[in-house]
């Protein structure tokens, strides 16, 4: 057996039992991926929207994301946790726990969006500057965010309940609550950008206004499927009561994600300044390469999210060959990805930049970045997929320190060195548009390794949750 095959799991797909788990992933990871395919499309769509008002708006409304990821630390480190502990009790086949542990989460989340949306809404010129705004991008950044962090409470809630979902296998619903989502944003994004149908042409505000209704679509679709008849609905157990098992496995594997999410959002903020400095251009450019290669690690996400849930499930049951077992078939499915992705992106590498501006710059820096991006999308991968599989045996605080090593500290200084030093000295090889990719390459690398080898050598399988 050659070692490409070995990579493929192509020997193990002679085996009745592994092709049994093949399937039960690929019927969890299809609709979790296509929802993050999709999720990226209909991002991809706003940008491109967006970008018909120039690179400033691009920049600006690019310049949102990191504080708004930041923003959402907590809630997505309190939902990695609700899937994780559903995902246990549900291989325990302790229905009554998981239903509890979906009332505590949506009562925490509760608080945390109303605190959100009130720092959002006064603190976002504070935010925007912290991410890096300039003069040309600032009022526009800051009045996009004033705007989403309205529906920072739908957002939470949407959020929560997908992740109890995905924590059942249930990824079919969080596709459609996204769908429907995105759907709604992207057809709101045409009607009040540039003013279609009789609606006033609002600019980078409709935008802002059409993913604050997008959000709050989402969360109204995820509690109607919460509350059908179903293996989380919550109707006839009681009022909310928090319990010490709850609060202390939330905490304890939520603890270990805040400081995952913290370490990696401050590691992408000093990552998007150092891009800002080197002006709108390469900022907008950056912009661009993102929400392309961003397909690369959503439909990631979406495997790692069906490994999270048959791993939890598998240790749930007890059973830690099982638990190995899946982590074995997540990978060699990751790699079939990344093999189709790095062929999408070298294809389509000089057409991509157009869709999303006209700007010949923002092209020429698109189409080289996107030729550095191929080298890190196996890795990338490969510690998307790993990285959901020791969540979903607890193993977050391993996670947390990597991301301090890799995101917060070693990819912010790669990205200074390649982006200014550097360059400067070799201007021909047009660093300030591909220099922050070279980081993520090797970042992607690092990350990557190390998740491998707590695979192998860790003590994954022994964490009580």
């Amino acid at each position: 057996m050659t070692e490409g095959s070995k990579m493929l799991g192509i020997d193990q797909m002679k085996d009745p039992e592994m092709r049994e788990k093949y399937k039960e992933l690929l019927s969890i990871a299809w609709p979790a991926s296509l929802e993050g395919a999709l999720m990226s499309l209909m991002n991809a769509l706003d940008t491109m929207m967006v970008g018909r008002l120039g690179p400033a708006a691009i920049a600006a409304v690019g310049l949102c994301g990191q504080p708004r990821m930041l923003m959402l630390v907590m809630t997505q480190a309190l939902c990695v946790g609700t899937t994780a502990f559903i995902a246990r009790r549900f291989g325990e086949k302790r229905q009554d726990r998981a239903v509890s542990c979906v009332k505590q989460s949506l009562a925490i989340v509760t608080v945390l969006g109303i605190l959100m949306s009130l720092i959002g809404i006064t603190g976002s010129r504070f935010l925007v500057n912290l991410a890096g705004a300039n003069d040309e991008t600032r009022e526009l950044a800051a009045l996009y965010f004033r705007i989403i962090a309205a529906a920072f409470i739908a957002n939470n809630w949407a959020l929560c309940i997908c992740a109890a979902m995905r924590g059942i296998g249930e990824t079919k619903i969080t596709l459609r609550v996204n769908m429907a989502s995105n759907i709604v944003n992207v057809i709101l994004n045409y009607c009040l950008i540039e003013g279609h149908f009789g609606f006033p042409a609002l600019g980078v505000r409709g935008a802002a206004i059409a993913t604050a209704i997008g959000s709050c679509v989402s969360c109204l679709m995820a509690i109607h499927m919460l509350f059908k008849k179903g293996y989380l609905c919550p109707l006839g157990t009681g009022m909310v009561k928090f319990d010490k098992e709850t609060v202390s496995s939330l905490a304890k594997v939520g603890g270990g994600s805040i400081f995952e999410s913290v370490f990696m959002r401050i590691g992408f903020m000093m990552n998007t300044r150092l891009i800002a400095g080197l002006g709108t251009i390469a900022l907008a450019t950056n912009q661009v390469v993102m929400q392309c290669t961003s397909f690369s690690f959503t439909l990631g996400e979406g495997v790692s999210s069906a490994g999270t849930a048959l791993v939890g499930k598998s240790l749930g049951e007890r059973d830690k060959k099982k638990a190995s077992d899946y982590i074995e078939v997540v990978t060699h499915v990751s790699t079939w990805l990344s093999i189709l992705l790095i062929a999408f992106f070298f294809s389509l590498r000089h057409v991509l930049p157009t869709l999303f501006s006209d700007d010949p710059d923002v092209i020429r820096g698109s189409a080289i970045a996107f030729i550095v991006v191929l080298f890190g999308i196996y890795s990338q991968n490969k510690r998307t997929v790993l990285s959901g599989c020791l969540r979903g045996a607890g193993d977050v605080r391993y996670i947390a320190i990597v991301s301090l090593i890799s995101v917060a500290i070693a990819r912010p200084l790669m990205t200074w060195l390649f982006c200014y030093p550097i360059n400067q000295a070799f201007p021909m090889l047009a660093l300030s548009f591909c220099g922050q990719w070279v980081s993520f390459d090797l970042e992607s690398v690092l990350r990557s390794r190390l998740m491998q080898w707590r695979v192998k050598n860790g003590g994954w399988a022994d964490i009580k949750v």
